[in-house]
Formats: structure tokens, sequence, C-alpha cells
């Protein structure tokens, strides 16, 4: 059936090209979008202004003498009334090889029709793209996640509610670049490629860079270089950037992503908690106008206080596992009752992570701060002074999800190799998400790093907040290759 239709927009295309127009113009002439149009509407029709839209024809209604087109841009739609003893040109041709989903021009004056319809009373049309395919509603419509996915652009074209989510996600990213700048924080680039992947435990992507004959790795985090810009002498700055991770997919994850992170110098602990708190509440009222937002069955209200839940102290009420006075045996044990997938060379930090992710995270409604989390999962953060064996480290939950990440930065050189080597050895027992040794890294540290805070979140947080899959929240996601 598409093989007909396409077949006969083609002789359409041929009909309209024999009649010496042009069905796909350099250029296209419009006076006002469609929404200003509208807007201004009384006054353009007292005036009997001529005004010239444009557009994609979305509906087509034909009387004989007369037709209707129903004209959109992304601004609104607006109809056009287009009479055979008004339009300058060749009437039939037009009403017989116009489509749904051709975009056009068409200019006249405006005026309402006897049911008060704003329109067009168009004396002017003109082609400006033959489409040659029907758009989906046309012939089976578009209701298939896989189908929306792949083409995108056309879920993006039937679906206005797809369309809001991104309209949505531009005032969420908006909003945290302005918040960020008035905290006189510098926006920077740092590089996508890196000698070394670091700054989070995650399996990288591989490539090779040709003139430097070199391979190299697309960036796990933003973290690394901007602290080497700390040292370097900037005090407060951020990125949102795309990072990459060679992951599973889920609801959660994605492999390419965008990410926002910031570092401030001479910060503390609980500047960062009061500062992450003003940021979130700061985003979520600018892209969504409300701070009490339900999502996952649960209701939350981002307004209220935040709860402060120690790590330890949580997990020990899950599992009953003191995180302290515990071995990878009994972690192990306790992993295989939750049927939790693990290999023989996951050290204490990825089986306690493991745990914690089944046992506790997905319980906690938020918004809240998850704190004290144990050196061995935190290799980059910052020890706590009254209790060497947890770290200076934050957590964002809420609809059993993690939605942000912060810590007190470690910037002692010694502590830092230390850990490196750690992550080193669990690297050489087979655990490929293990933070690797970057011995640049260390010797900038040496230099002298100032004390610091240091937060980041993804994407992720605004898919949950509207309540889809990650991949539905992105134009265009990774999808395996159609045969």
């Amino acid at each position: 059936m598409i093989d007909e239709l396409i077949h006969e927009r083609k002789k359409k295309l041929d009909r309209v090209r024999m009649a010496g127009l042009d069905p796909y113009p350099a250029d296209a002439r419009r006076t006002h979008q469609i929404g200003e149009a509208l807007k201004d509407f009384s006054k353009l029709e007292k005036k009997k202004k001529r005004v010239s839209l444009v557009g994609r024809v979305v509906a087509f209604r034909n009387q004989g003498n007369l037709f209707f087109l129903d004209l959109r841009d992304a601004s609104g739609t607006i109809q056009l009334v287009v009479k055979k003893d008004e339009i300058r040109g060749d009437y039939a041709l037009f009403r017989d090889t116009l489509d749904i989903g051709d975009f056009v021009e068409g200019a006249g004056i405006l005026f309402k029709t006897k049911r008060g319809e704003k329109s067009v009373a168009v004396t002017t049309l003109r082609f400006l793209t033959k489409a040659l395919r029907p758009i989906p509603s046309e012939w089976y419509g578009i209701s298939d996640t896989e189908t929306r996915l792949r083409r995108r652009y056309l879920d993006l074209l039937v679906n206005p509610s797809a369309r809001d989510i991104f309209y949505s996600k531009a005032r969420f990213w908006d909003a945290t670049r302005e918040f960020l700048k008035n905290q006189k924080f510098l926006e920077v680039e740092t590089p996508v490629l890196e000698p070394i992947p670091g700054g989070a435990d995650a399996r990288p992507f591989i490539t090779h860079h040709n003139a430097l004959d070199t391979d190299f790795y697309l960036r796990i985090s933003l973290e690394l270089y901007q602290k080497r810009l700390l040292v370097g002498g900037f005090e407060r700055v951020f990125e949102i950037g795309r990072i990459f991770r060679n992951e599973g997919i889920d609801a959660e994850h994605l492999q390419d992503y965008t990410q926002m992170e910031f570092y401030a110098a001479y910060a503390s602990f609980e500047d960062l908690t009061k500062l992450v708190e003003k940021l979130y509440k700061t985003i979520i009222t600018s892209a969504f106008g409300t701070l009490t937002i339900t999502s996952n069955n649960m209701k939350v209200n981002w307004g209220k206080k935040w709860e402060r839940i120690d790590y330890s102290e949580a997990f020990k009420k899950a599992t009953g596992i003191d995180l302290e006075h515990t071995h990878i045996g009994a972690l192990q044990k306790y992993a295989t009752s939750l049927k939790l997938r693990y290999e023989p060379s996951d050290g204490m930090g990825r089986l306690i992570d493991g745990i914690y992710k089944k046992t506790v995270r997905p319980h906690i409604v938020g918004p809240a701060f998850l704190v004290n989390h144990p050196v061995v999962i935190s290799p980059l953060a910052k020890r706590d002074p009254k209790n060497p064996h947890v770290t200076k480290r934050l957590q964002v939950l809420a609809y059993g999800s993690e939605l942000g990440n912060g810590w007190a930065e470690l910037n002692d050189p010694i502590d830092q190799r230390a850990r490196f080597e750690e992550q080193s050895r669990l690297r050489v027992a087979g655990d490929d998400e293990a933070q690797m040794m970057d011995e640049d890294y260390v010797e900038a540290m040496e230099y002298g790093m100032p004390p610091a805070v240091g937060f980041g979140f993804s994407e992720r947080l605004f898919a949950v907040l509207v309540g889809k899959p990650v991949r539905e929240t992105v134009f265009f996601p990774s999808m395996r290759t159609k045969k």
C-alpha cells in the first residue's frame, strides 16, 4: 500500500514540474509566524493587512470551487481558504496535486468564516516542498516504540506530547546554565577524547586517533579535567557535555548522554548541600512550573525539607550487615541470596553498591541526601575527619533513583594515588569498570589542588521527572542496526 501511495505522489510531482512550477524552491517568503498572525488577528484583519504564511499541510478538504488547508508551523495552526475565482495560478493544479504533508506558502487577507474560524483568504499559493511519503497517521499511525525511536522525526511530527518533552528539556538545561552562571561559575569545555578515562566506575568506548597514531577513550565523566582547572587557578567551573559509557541499556541508562558537573574551590560540604538543593528547586520550577511532581507512582514535593539518610545505617537496616565489621564473603553470600549477579573478581565496593541498589535505593521516595558513603565505593571523595571509614559524599535520591552525585573532593595526592592503586588491582583481577591509574592527574594534584566540592547530574534527572524511560527523552537514541 505504501508503495502505491508514493507512486501516486511522484505522479503529482511530475505534473507540478510539467506545469513549470518548482516543487522545491530555495526560498520562502514569510511575513508572520502563524502564532503571531493569530495573536494579532484582530489588528491585521481590521487593516486588511496581507500576510504570507508558511508551513506543513496537516488537513485538506475539497469542496469543488474551493478547498481548505490546515497549515501548521512551529507556532500554531491556521486554516487557508482557496477559492477558484480568487487564486492566482492554476486552481485545479493545486487542488489535484496537494497532499497532506506538503509544505506550502499561502498569502492573502485574514478573515473569519461564518463559523467564526480564523482563516486566510488565499490569493497566492506556492509549493515549498512536495512530500513523497504520507505521514503515518494517514495510513497506519505510529504507536510502536521501536518505530517511534527509529524514525523520531515522525514521532515528533504526529505526537505533540513528544515535542512538548523537548521544549521542557530545553528549559531544564537553560535554567541549569543560568543558575550556575548567576552563582559565578565559568562554563568550560574539556576533552571528549582522553588517554585515561576517569571520574567514574564505567566501561569506556575506545577509538583510534589516526594523526597521533594513539588509542583514546571517549570520556566517561567530566570530572578530572575540571579538577585540573582548579589546580590551574580557576575557582568555580562547570560543564554541560556528552559522556559515553559502554554499558547496558535500561530505563535509566544510555551509553551516550548529557551530563552536568560543577566544581567549586574553597566551598564546604554544607555549602554544597545548600547549593544543590537551591539548584534543583530552581530548575524544576523553570522546567515544570511546580515543585510537586508524580513519577513512577511516587509523589515528591521538592519544596519540602530534604531528608538526610546515612548510607551505613540504611544498609544495615535493610540487610542486617554492619559495613564497618563485615568481610567480602558475607557480602557475596548476601548478594547470592538476592540473586544478584557478580564476578569473583568484584571487590567489596562493587558488592556493597550492588546490594544497596537492590535493597535500599528503590524504597526512598525523597527528596533526600544520601551521605557518609564508605571509602571503598568513593575513590575520588575526601574522607570524613570524624570517621576515616566514610567519605564526605552525597547523592540526591528520589523516586527510588539516584538523581545526582557530589562530594568534598579528595586533594591529598598520596591518598589519591593509594586509591587509584587499589582500583588498578581490582582492574587486573578482572573488574573492567574499576578506575585506571591516572599519573598525570596525580601529578597535577601534587602541585596543589585547593579544597573543593563537586557535583553532577545527568539527563536521567529530567527523564525521571517526566516519567519516561531516558531514551524517550533524547531526540535520536542509539538503536541496533536494522537489517
